[in-house]
């Protein structure tokens, strides 16, 4: 019975898995690698300076953890550098890139709390460079705001929806969680740079989780559930002073004249000093007697009486009352009184 049941689980191993999350990766053993590592490995990692201090109070704490696995670390102040190699006793090949990790953690000040957490075997940790996707500082202090929102609610959502420690500092994004949550949080992290809001992103991860919950829903399409993002082109404001660009030509402009060549077209360059002089204070006369008659052109403008408007006589020739009329109309006037 025991054998069957074997060759079934092998049989039903060797088919495809529809969900490779819920897979359950059984733990490497000292028994399973009994003569240990051949080779020694080693990694360095450099640390900033203001990490120092830090570093140098939780050393012992690393090291402690870092021996239950077999693994030496060092700290190299001069330096600034982490190292960590594997030791004869190492018997899990893969620690030895789990401890790396773990320096490159603490050198990106994540706390030694979160950071240790990478040497478990369900855990991992992901350090997302954001500095690449905008090129103008603004936008790039602006967007990696909008990841952390205000009072870090952004964060602490995208924490608890991933289960992932998410550290923004500097030009990286740092994250230590489940596999599965790292993958959701640098697709956050990259269209949040990319001047997409985490908030869809958030919504999405929300709705997924309650979807999940329905087993009607299993074998179905949630797209139309999801929040959908569609990018909107924003007229960027144009500049008051439009500036009319001449049409591109590809001989350079002509050159001014200089002084020589005006001269030479003029004939002036071929006279003496003596009529140079004479030509100019001729020329300076000229424009002193223009200037003085016009001076008393605008003197005389005061005195010059203004032009009286003519009234037109439009009274025609012919009467405008009719005479013969008017006649009879007062003789029967005349005897109406008589009468009386």
């Amino acid at each position: 019975m025991t054998m069957e049941n074997n060759d079934s689980d092998e049989e039903t191993q060797k088919g495809p898995v529809e969900n490779a999350w819920s897979m359950k990766i059984p733990k490497f053993k000292p028994e399973d690698n009994p003569h240990g590592l051949l080779e020694e490995s080693k990694f360095a990692t450099l640390f900033p300076k203001y990490r120092e201090q830090y570093l140098k109070e939780c050393w012992p704490l690393v090291q402690k953890v870092l021996n239950n696995h077999n693994i030496v670390a060092e700290l190299d102040l001069i330096e600034g550098s982490l190292t960590v190699k594997t030791t004869r006793k190492t018997w899990d090949p893969y620690i030895i890139i789990k401890a790396r990790d773990f320096m490159k953690l603490l050198s990106r000040s994540v706390p030694f709390e979160q950071a240790v957490r990478v040497l478990e075997d369900e855990i991992g940790c992901d350090i997302i460079k954001i500095n690449s996707f905008v090129s103008k500082k603004e936008t790039f202090l602006k967007r990696r705001q909008r990841l952390i929102g205000p009072n870090g609610v952004t964060l602490k959502s995208i924490e608890l929806l991933t289960e992932c420690y998410v550290l923004v500092q500097g030009n990286t994004v740092s994250a230590v969680g489940p596999y599965k949550g790292l993958v959701q949080v640098r697709r956050i992290v990259e269209d949040t740079m990319k001047n997409i809001h985490p908030m869809y992103n958030i919504k999405s991860l929300m709705i997924k989780r309650e979807l999940m919950k329905d087993s009607r829903l299993k074998n179905e399409s949630w797209d139309r559930f999801l929040p959908n993002f569609k990018s909107k082109n924003v007229p960027r404001k144009q500049p008051k002073k439009k500036i009319n660009k001449k049409p591109y030509t590809p001989f350079p402009p002509q050159q001014p004249e200089s002084k020589i060549d005006k001269e030479l077209a003029t004939g002036e360059y071929f006279l003496k000093d003596d009529q140079k002089k004479a030509k100019r204070k001729h020329e300076k006369e000229e424009k002193q007697q223009e200037a003085k008659k016009a001076k008393e052109e605008a003197r005389k403008k005061d005195f010059i009486p203004p032009e009286e408007k003519k009234y037109e006589n439009n009274a025609s020739t012919e009467p405008t009352v009719n005479i013969s009329a008017f006649k009879a109309k007062m003789k029967k006037a005349a005897k109406h009184t008589k009468n009386k």
